[in-house]
């Protein structure tokens, strides 16, 4: 019987986690460890970035993140026959004895990331154990289940943070004094560093403190859902209920928060900017990159902002009509909810203005780098519209309200690495 609903399991609070066996790459078997790791599923956005990941070695765990068939049946079982076989062939070892894992990101412009990695036990958001600030789409979660079914395996760790400045991360700077189990640099310049984390008493530590935490999804939505999806599947107490985490305290190691800006296929910028009229203020900015984003930080301040762009130019729109807001947001929702750029767009813009489904991919494209975005647009001719971030503290409060954001509001980093460490459910 699934236990899951149980008094016993709801009445949980803090966050659980828990020492696991580790799947990691042999450095003997592989060409580099750079080469065979590759970002979240989520965030492969180059139209050649997964072709450029499976050339880069061919262990690349993209190979098991993002398999490639002609069916989805077929990519999950290829993925779950290639883990196999690279088990087999000892491409993939399992650590000897159950760890939590520090893990350290560092880049040349003074960014230090350091986290720990475990398996956390899956609650739901009415437990306030981990918070979700997004809505979820249901095929994703749905495509994601079906590879951990066939894989029998969390290939990536999510990425959560908590507000702590105690005991564990104490204990991640004592672990970081010493010798990593591996250290390696990618292609986008961060170095990264794993340490194995067994000692009975710190990890005792680590527990102890963890236990009274409460912990904000960043990035992984998608997995977390996929997590509480399966763990419903399974009889408990058993390995699904637990899920591969990377925790951050962002008291003592703050993460970027970036926005995630949209490309809307179809719609020429002349048009958009055309449905505008009496709408919003509209301000052509002849400026580099840079200089708009520093135009939009600035208007940002005041109120909803955006920068459209596709045609050469970059072009401001803010200032809206408090009328329109007043017709296309609902009023019953936290007025920080409503006062969200996110909300602007996708209650108004999208849906009132450009009249854009929200939930089309074939209409809008949800993409992390700013340049990329804009030289997107220009070369299909449609419409790059650039987001000014949420702050962190935005957010969690909205989130401990049980309030989501519209899909795609932020962009939290940096994101841990995909491919330094596995959990097979089975071990």
């Amino acid at each position: 019987m699934n236990t899951a609903g149980h008094p016993e399991a709801t009445a949980r609070r803090g966050l659980e986690l828990t020492p696991f066996r580790g799947l990691r790459y042999d450095p003997d078997r592989v060409g580099s460890l750079a080469a065979v790791t590759s970002p979240p599923y989520d965030v492969v956005v180059r139209p050649d970035g997964l072709h450029h990941l499976e050339a880069a070695d061919p262990h690349n765990i993209v190979r098991l993140i993002l398999p490639q068939a002609d069916t989805p049946t077929t990519r999950n079982e290829q993925a779950a026959e290639t883990l196999r076989r690279w088990l087999a062939e000892g491409v993939l070892t399992t650590d000897p004895e159950p760890g939590l894992y520090v893990y350290e990101q560092r880049d040349g412009n003074g960014m230090l990331q350091r986290g720990i990695i475990g398996a956390l036990r899956v609650s739901d958001p009415a437990e306030g154990v981990v918070l979700p600030h997004e809505d979820v789409m249901p095929p994703v979660v749905a495509d994601r289940a079906a590879l951990m079914r066939a894989t029998r395996a969390n290939l990536e760790p999510l990425l959560l943070t908590y507000r702590g400045n105690g005991t564990t991360a104490d204990v991640i700077e004592r672990t970081a004094d010493h010798d990593p189990l591996l250290a390696t640099v990618t292609e986008d310049g961060f170095e990264h560093r794993l340490w194995s984390l067994t000692d009975p008493r710190e990890l005792s530590l680590v527990q102890a403190d963890l236990s009274h935490r409460q912990a904000l999804i960043a990035d992984g939505h998608h997995r977390w859902a996929t997590y509480r999806v399966l763990r419903a599947e399974h009889d408990s107490p058993g390995p699904w209920d637990y899920g591969l985490v990377l925790l951050v305290d962002t008291v003592r190691y703050p993460l970027r928060v970036r926005a995630i800006h949209r490309l809307l296929h179809g719609l020429p910028v002349a048009d958009a900017l055309s449905a505008l009229d009496g709408l919003f203020r509209v301000k052509r900015l002849d400026a580099p990159l840079a200089e708009a984003l520093a135009v939009l930080a600035d208007a940002a301040c005041a109120g909803n902002a955006f920068l459209l762009a596709g045609d050469g130019a970059f072009h401001l729109i803010d200032r809206p009509d408090p009328d329109l807001l007043a017709r296309t947001i609902p009023a019953d929702r936290p007025a920080a909810w409503r006062n969200l750029d996110a909300t602007v767009l996708h209650a108004t813009l999208l849906e009132h203005v450009w009249h854009i489904p929200e939930d089309s991919s074939a209409h809008i494209a949800y993409i992390h780098d700013t340049a990329a975005t804009v030289e997107k647009a220009e070369r299909d001719g449609g419409t790059a519209v650039l987001m000014h971030p949420v702050r962190e503290e935005v957010v969690r409060a909205l989130a401990r309200q049980g309030v989501t954001m519209p899909r795609k509001s932020t962009s939290f980093g940096p994101k841990p690495a995909s491919g330094l460490v596995l959990r097979a459910l089975d071990l």
